[in-house]
C-alpha cells in the first residue's frame, strides 16, 4: 500500500515505521526537530517488540510532494484538525481512505464535514508511545492495539487491506462492528483519566490507592457513561464497570498524554474531553458537575499555560 502519516509523531512514527519495515510505501508527515532528525539519521523505534532504525524512510513537510495515496493515517491532534484536513487534499485520490484516531468522539465527524464522509474511516488506539528525542520513538509496552471499522457499522474491503497491512508490520489491528461503541468505550476511560491526572500531575497509582480521589475517578467514569448513553442508547450494558475494571488493570505508572503536554507547556485537548462531556451533557439533560469542574480548573492551561505565547 502507497501510505502517508499525517502528524508522524508517537503513534504516527511508531505505525508508519513498522508499515514501513514491512514493505509498503510510506511518508511521514512532520515538522520541526523531529522531521530534521528523520531526514537526517532516520527514524528509530525503541519497543518490547523490537527496535527498528529505518535510515531511508521518506519525511516531509509538505503533503504535495507526496500525492495521492491509498490511506492516510491522520495522526493530528484534535486542535489542529482543520489545517491538517485542508492540508491533505493533495494526497486524496477518489479512494483514499482516511483513519482517524483522535482522542474523544468529534473528530471522524468533522474531518468528513471537510474531505468527504466517504473517505474516513474511524478508529481508536491503545498503545503507550512517546517522542523519547526527535527522531526516536519510545513505545514502553507490546500492545500497539489500533480498532477500527466503517463509520456506518461493520468492516470492509478497505478495512480488511489495512488489516492486513497492520498485521504484516506485527501491529494489533481489530475491525469493529460498531466502531461508534468502541469510540465512547474509551471516551468514558480518557476523559477522567486525562483531567484527573493533569489536575493532580499524578499517575495513575497514587490516585487509585487513595481512597477520596479513587471514589472521585469512579463517579467521573459513572457520570462520562451517562452522557454516552443518552447520545448513543443502544450502547452495550456494564461498559462503565468495564471501563472501570480496565482502568484498575492498568499499570500504576500510566498517566494521560494531557498531563505530557501540561508539563511541557503545550495545549490540552481539554475541550475534546471533559469539555465535550459537558456540552453533551448539556445538550443530552445530564448532569456533569465532576467534568464542568475538571474543565474549569485547567482552563488556565488549555493554550499552554497561563503566559504560553
Amino acid at each position: 500500500m502507497r501510505i502517508a502519516v499525517m502528524g508522524a509523531g508517537a503513534l504516527g512514527g511508531y505505525f508508519g515505521g513498522r508499515l514501513a519495515a514491512a514493505g509498503h510505501d510510506v511518508t511521514l508527515i512532520a515538522r520541526g526537530a523531529h522531521l530534521a532528525a528523520i531526514k537526517a539519521d532516520g527514524l528509530r523505534i525503541n519497543s518490547p517488540k523490537g527496535d527498528l532504525h529505518l535510515p531511508m524512510i521518506r519525511a516531509t513537510e509538505t503533503p504535495e510532494e507526496v500525492g495521492p495515496v491509498d490511506l492516510i493515517l491522520f495522526l493530528v491532534k484534535n486542535y489542529d484538525l482543520d489545517g491538517a484536513a485542508h492540508a491533505i487534499a493533495p494526497m486524496l485520490g477518489p479512494e483514499t481512505m482516511v483513519t482517524t484516531f483522535q482522542n474523544g468522539v468529534t473528530a471522524p465527524h468533522h474531518l468528513g464535514e471537510i474531505i468527504g464522509h466517504d473517505h474516513v474511516v474511524p478508529g481508536v488506539a491503545y498503545i503507550p508511545a512517546d517522542i523519547a528525542a526527535p527522531g526516536v520513538i519510545r513505545h514502553p509496552a507490546p500492545n500497539d492495539t489500533l480498532r477500527f471499522g466503517e463509520m456506518a457499522g461493520g468492516g470492509s474491503s478497505r478495512c480488511d487491506r489495512f488489516h492486513d497491512a497492520l498485521s504484516e508490520a506485527g501491529t494489533t489491528p481489530v475491525i469493529e462492528d460498531r466502531i461508534d461503541h468502541v469510540l465512547w468505550e474509551k471516551m468514558i476511560m480518557q476523559a477522567t483519566m486525562a483531567s484527573i491526572t493533569a489536575l493532580t500531575r499524578l499517575d495513575l497509582g497514587p490516585l487509585r490507592d487513595c481512597r477520596e480521589s479513587r471514589d472521585l475517578y469512579r463517579a467521573a467514569v459513572a457520570e462520562t457513561a451517562r452522557v454516552a448513553q443518552a447520545v448513543v442508547p443502544d450502547l452495550p450494558d456494564g461498559l462503565e464497570d468495564k471501563v472501570w475494571q480496565f482502568v484498575m488493570a492498568l499499570p500504576p505508572n500510566v498517566h494521560a498524554s494531557m498531563l505530557d503536554d501540561l508539563q511541557r507547556g503545550k495545549r490540552l485537548e481539554l475541550e475534546y474531553l471533559s469539555g465535550e462531556v459537558v456540552r453533551l451533557g448539556l445538550k443530552h439533560d445530564v448532569p456533569t458537575p465532576i467534568h464542568a469542574t475538571f474543565r474549569a480548573a485547567l482552563m488556565p492551561f488549555v493554550d499552554g499555560g497561563p503566559g504560553a505565547g
